[in-house]
């Protein structure tokens, strides 16, 4: 029920159509003002996204020692997959150097993140994404890098389980030497063990892809320009189950 009809109910039963008519325009009012503080929350978790990405990622890059070249490339790289825009990149590359700054407190960074998004999960799991993304992207993940990804997790309220399934879910659509690392991947992509049911894997695939819907992701404030990285994450997904049923013949 819209905040309009609400308020023009409970007047008309507080005092009649004159009263329908003052609760109609109170809501309207009130219908306003929500719209307007619920656009100005969504373009703070954008912002501020954008902002913790980065510098979480400068972090991370430097995990191992320093920032390489490498590193660098992988971080522009991951403006052009993000499709930023020119005032975007600025931004994003003064948050990717303040976060390999000596002195930098990536755990009020990651505190400061979570708590603008509110807990929400899909978009901290998304934020955790693309940490792994970035890290993953050079073919190897250093034991330190592994190990910030961990902190930036639990700073973030998920855990280490959370880490490798992302992780996972990342090698799905990568060659493998093994098969069956292949399938194992596959099953913690999906938070599930090889002894998971026909049932409770669809009722885990499902349950991804809801979450992960692009349009619900944007509508919690991830920005726009994630949305390709989202429409990935969903891809991967796809491909994991897609092989778990190619293995089991269920339909």
């Amino acid at each position: 029920m819209s905040v309009i009809v609400l308020f023009a109910l409970i007047g008309l039963f507080i005092g009649g159509v004159r009263g329908l008519l003052i609760g109609a325009a109170i809501g309207y009012g009130a219908s306003w003002v929500l719209q307007h503080v619920l656009r100005n929350r969504l373009a703070l978790v954008q912002a501020q996204f954008l902002d913790s990405t980065f510098a979480v990622m400068g972090a991370l890059c430097k995990a191992d020692g320093a920032v390489s070249r490498d590193e660098i490339l992988v971080a522009e790289s991951m403006f052009a997959r993000l499709n930023l825009s020119s005032e975007q990149r600025q931004a994003a590359m003064a948050a990717f150097s303040r976060g390999k700054a000596p002195g930098f407190d990536l755990d009020a960074e990651v505190s400061k993140f979570a708590g603008v998004s509110r807990g929400q999960r899909s978009i901290l799991v998304m934020f955790l994404q693309i940490q792994c993304a970035a890290v993953t992207a050079d073919g190897s993940v250093h034991p330190a890098e592994h190990q910030v990804l961990v902190r930036v997790a639990r700073g973030l309220g998920l855990s280490e389980a959370d880490v490798a399934q992302l992780e996972a879910l990342l090698r799905t659509g990568a060659p493998r030497p093994s098969p069956q690392h292949k399938l194992e991947d596959a099953y913690t992509a999906l938070g599930l063990s090889s002894s998971a049911t026909d049932a409770e894997i669809k009722k885990a695939y499902r349950r991804l892809m809801s979450q992960n819907h692009p349009d619900k992701l944007a509508g919690r404030g991830l920005p726009e320009s994630m949305r390709q990285m989202a429409e990935e994450r969903s891809r991967e997904i796809s491909i994991a189950y897609a092989l778990i049923k190619e293995t089991r013949g269920f339909v």
